[in-house]
């Protein structure tokens, strides 16, 4: 099962500021990229201005592996807006460089879904302003 959207309602755009710029310009060339810091090499998401580990304020965008397993997972039977079309999966993906990012979990019956299952990244292209990543069940 994938998300479907309602066209006749405007889909939500994610809000792009200084921090999550960087982010976003790799969903833009289908990269799911995250600060990792450049002082002690850990990964930082959600972007802040510094690595929570070390405090340095010196990090750079690095291209993630895109795997990683279902840490927990909802299945919206109603939707909680009019562009979403109900029902769909939420899930919380803990990714193999240790960050967890909330997507959308496509190509599976809500019933299929469970806590460790091994995912991949895939883009959806949404529109031409809107490309948003998501994940499946890896092979």
């Amino acid at each position: 099962m994938s998300i479907t959207y309602d066209k006749t309602h405007p889909i939500p755009m994610p809000p792009i500021l200084w921090d999550n710029k960087g982010f976003w310009d790799g969903v833009a060339k289908h990269e799911l990229v995250f600060q990792k810091c450049k002082e002690c090499g850990n990964w930082v998401h959600p972007p802040r201005p510094f690595c929570p580990k070390c405090r340095s304020l010196e990090k750079e965008w690095a291209r993630s592996s895109g795997k990683g397993t279902v840490y927990s997972w909802v299945t919206y039977r109603e939707s909680p807006h009019p562009a979403f079309k109900a029902p769909y999966s939420v899930v919380l993906v803990e990714l193999k460089e240790g960050m967890r990012l909330v997507s959308n979990l496509v190509d599976i019956k809500p019933e299929e879904i469970c806590i460790g299952m091994p995912v991949e990244v895939v883009f959806d292209d949404i529109s031409e302003s809107l490309i948003l990543p998501k994940f499946r069940k890896a092979v």
